[in-house]
């Protein structure tokens, strides 16, 4: 197997040496073969994976048996966030459609670092919002926008995903992602073909130049971007922190693990409190 560095994911690659020392010895380097389903729906997750080269789909099912992507997640991410937001399952099927790499982690593991209330608790909350921020726009997206302007929207989030500008996919694939039928994907990749903005050939398809599809998506993927590079920004330091950043460590706050490790009265403490006065912190 080859020799990829666990820091090719982003979110390894900003822990501090604490943390990322607690993990390392635990990461295997694993095989995400296209087309591996790694979740399936109401499955038990006993892992979660962060992806260096491999990009995974995440999907709704159907009863009829159809399947839709409402979110993808690569080297910027970890796939498993419903583990650490309180549930046990996931919901959603979770299918390779990129080949690459990735680390596997067992989630009692990732449980526990993310109990410790450190850096990586903060890095995850972060990334959950920016995964909930491409998921609404994607329902939007799919709801109101051309069928070019959403496979512009996939092939540039996939490009940012991805080391090469070629990719493996199938027209019956990308219809699935998008919803949409094939004749409607031919026809989408056809003109984005004709305007000389990818090229195609069975199971493949290479963008050509990136600023043409920028000049044709539409603005949910600039919403997505920009809220993803700012909620993964490497947090600031201590010393240009705002106040309620700093408080945190100051003040008595909810507890996040089980409630059978809660003492009673940090049980019954279940908000902030501060000279008798109960306030909520919104944090962005």
């Amino acid at each position: 197997m080859h020799n990829v560095s666990p820091h090719k994911n982003r979110l390894l690659a900003v822990l501090g040496a604490a943390e990322f020392g607690r993990l390392a010895p635990h990461l295997e380097l694993v095989v995400l073969a296209q087309g591996d389903v790694l979740y399936h729906c109401g499955g038990q997750l006993t892992h979660v994976y962060f992806p260096t080269t491999a990009i995974v789909s995440i999907q709704y099912e159907l009863e009829d048996g159809g399947a839709l992507e409402i979110a993808s997640v690569g080297n910027e991410g970890v796939l498993g966030i419903s583990l650490f937001m309180g549930g046990a399952t996931t919901p959603n099927r979770a299918i390779v459609h990129s080949g690459g790499y990735g680390y596997r982690l067992r989630a009692g593991l990732l449980l526990e670092e993310f109990h410790r209330k450190g850096a990586l608790f903060d890095l995850l909350l972060r990334y959950t919002q920016a995964l909930m921020t491409q998921m609404s726009q994607t329902a939007v997206c799919n709801s109101h926008h051309s069928t070019v302007q959403r496979l512009c929207r996939w092939l540039l989030q996939t490009l940012d995903h991805s080391r090469t500008s070629e990719l493996v996919v199938t027209q019956e694939a990308l219809g699935a992602i998008l919803g949409v039928r094939r004749e409607g994907i031919t026809e989408a990749a056809g003109r984005l073909q004709t305007l000389g903005l990818i090229s195609c050939r069975r199971g493949h398809i290479r963008v050509l130049t990136r600023d043409g599809l920028e000049r044709h998506v539409c603005e949910c993927y600039g919403v997505i971007r920009r809220e993803s590079a700012r909620l993964l920004a490497p947090a600031p330091p201590p010393e240009a922190r705002p106040a309620y950043w700093q408080k945190r460590n100051d003040t008595r706050t909810r507890r996040t693990g089980r409630v059978e490790r809660r003492s009673q009265p940090q049980h019954d403490d279940d908000a902030v409190v501060l000279d008798d006065a109960q306030f909520l912190f919104i944090f962005p």
